[in-house]
Parts: structure tokens; sequence; C-alpha cells
């Protein structure tokens, strides 16, 4: 409760009182009884009532997100010029006046427009329905972002009174979003080109709120849906590009894979390769050993050595021979080979 509501309330209480003493004067007088002191009484508060109610009627107060229009009998259209801003003010008693009506918050306010129930303004499904240029039938939620221009309260309120969201706002929102979507296919709408589609929406709107003294503070594209048989269309499309994708991943598998084993393979016949030369070169480099060793025991055999390995391997356990002197041995030496022709 503000100092207005509270000095109204007091003069409502002072004439109450002045009727009451009033009363009470007139039935004191009918009785023969003196009514001098009740009578100075009721002149007091009667001066008090009219006193407060004058005060009253002068003074209005806004809140801080209001304006109002005073209603003038001093003004060729009944208003004046300018609004009254948030605080205290005075007007002319009972000459001017601020009705409620008269008041409008410059707060900012949204409208909404959507298909899922007490979600928007409008019970129901509120949404915008709307075709596109290639004859496909689209549904939008919307929510619009609006305030009043402070510089055109009062034509505001002549225009429109409080009916600028109803016959203003709904109306200009619903037209633009229905003009926007026919120049785009729904292709477009729902991928590429949605931002552009809002953005010309916006432009749209902030134009006529313009042209009746509002200001659009932000448009937003809350939703686009479709018709059932059109998003059960989609969703077949949409499997069977799933289904195309998954595939094309299968025979990506099937080349990885067999590449992968055309890799093994190949790792396979190199490695019995390089083993196989491997091989070979050992082989070789055994034999060439070997031929080496067997030239390196050729050039080392001498008669003498042969004899004495001859006779190591007659009996191990023999340590001792007697041979009559000028006899030959009871089993015949071996023959001395050739010596090897030494290289020269």
């Amino acid at each position: 409760m503000n100092i207005v509501d509270v000095i109204r309330s007091l003069a409502g209480f002072a004439w109450l009182a002045a009727i009451g003493l009033g009363v009470l004067t007139v039935i004191r007088t009918s009785r023969n009884q003196s009514a001098k002191g009740v009578g100075s009484t009721v002149v007091l508060v009667l001066v008090a009532a009219i006193a407060l109610s004058i005060l009253g009627a002068g003074l209005v107060f806004l809140q801080a997100n209001q304006y109002a229009v005073v209603r003038s009998a001093f003004q060729p259209n009944g208003y004046r010029r300018e609004p009254l801003g948030p605080g205290l003010h005075w007007i002319i008693p009972f000459a001017e006046s601020v009705p409620a009506e008269n008041t409008y918050s410059i707060a900012r306010q949204t409208y909404t427009m959507s298909a899922v129930t007490q979600e928007g303004q409008t019970p129901g499904d509120d949404s915008i329905r709307a075709r596109t240029k290639d004859g496909q039938e689209v549904f939008i939620d919307a929510s619009i972002i609006y305030s009043i221009d402070l510089t055109k309260v009062i034509q505001l309120h002549i225009n429109w009174q409080n009916r600028f969201e109803d016959q203003v706002v709904r109306p200009t929102a619903r037209n633009a979003i229905r003009d926007a979507v026919s120049q785009y296919g729904v292709e477009e709408i729902v991928s590429t080109k949605r931002a552009e589609l809002e953005q010309l929406i916006t432009q749209s709107i902030a134009e006529k709120m313009t042209q009746n003294d509002l200001v659009l503070v932000d448009f937003l594209l809350r939703d686009i849906h479709f018709s059932d048989e059109y998003a059960a269309a989609v969703e077949q499309k949409q499997i069977a590009e799933q289904q195309a994708q998954q595939a094309k991943l299968v025979v990506e598998q099937k080349k990885q894979e067999a590449e992968q084993a055309r890799q093994v393979a190949q790792g396979q016949a190199d490695a019995q390769v390089i083993a196989a030369k491997g091989a070979a070169e050992a082989r070789l480099i055994q034999a060439d050993a070997e031929a080496k060793a067997n030239e390196l025991l050729a050039a080392s055999l001498t008669p003498t050595l042969l004899q004495y390995q001859y006779i190591l391997k007659l009996a191990p356990g023999v340590q001792t021979i007697f041979v009559p002197s000028g006899n030959q041995f009871i089993l015949p030496l071996p023959t001395s080979p050739t010596e090897p022709e030494v290289p020269q």
C-alpha cells in the first residue's frame, strides 16, 4: 500500500465519521438535547474528509515499471500530452484522473504460441500452421518478447487501450511466420535456412510492431514439427540412410579385413624367403668352413702322425708293444698318403 492509498483510506474513514457524527447530531437535536460539541466536531471531521478527498484525488503514485495516461478535461483530445512516469505525481483533482485501465507496464512481456497445452497464452494447441514453398504443412511454436514504446504510450492508449496483445502482437506474429515459411522448402527450414528464416520473421514482426507503438525485443523460434504423414516419410528416409551407411561400413570393414589378410600373407611369404636365404647363406658358410677345415687337416697330416693315431686306435688299454728286432709289425701300418701339394 502506497501513500495515495493511505490518504484515500483516511478520507473514507473521515467521511464515515462525519456521517456518523451528523446522524448523532440529528438524533440529539430531535430529543431536545444539546448538540453544540457534537456539531463542531462534525464540522472538523467534514473539513478533514474534504481535504483528504481532494488530496487523494490529486495524488497519483506509479510503480517503477509503470507509465500512465492522464485523462484531462483541459485537453482537446481528453488526455495530457505527456504520460506520467514512475513515482508520485500531482494532478488537478476531479478535473484530471488516472483510471486503472490507463496504466501500462513498461516491463518486457512474452507472448507464446505453442502446441503444448497450457504452455502459451491460449489454452490447447496454439501453434502456427503454415505451408512451405514445396507444399508441405508445418507447425511452428514461437515466442515474442516485446515491450511498449515509452515515447508512444498515449498513442498506444488511444489506438489500442489494453487490446494490443490480442489485436497486434498475436496476429502480427502469426502472419509474419506464415509469410516467411512460404518462401522456403521444408528441407531448408529444418536444416540450412532455419537461421535465415528466423531472421526474416524477426524483421517483419519488428516493422509491424513499430508501426503500432510497440518494440520487439526478440523472436524465438521454439520448435518446428510436421504432419504425421511427413514425419513418417522422414523417419523412413532416415532409416534407409542409416541402413545404407551400415552397409557401407560393412563393405569397408570387409575391405580392411582382406587387406589385413593380404598383408599377413605377404609378411609370411617374405619371412619364408628371408628364412630360405638365411638357410642358404648358412649352408654356404658351413660348406666353406668345412672346405677350409679339410684343407687345414690335409696340410697337417704326416706319416708319423698317421702311424701314431693308428697305434692309438689298436687298443686303448695297451701301453707297451714288443716287436722282434728286424721284424715287421704283425699288422701292416697304413700307408702314408701322398703329401698334399702346398699351393704356391
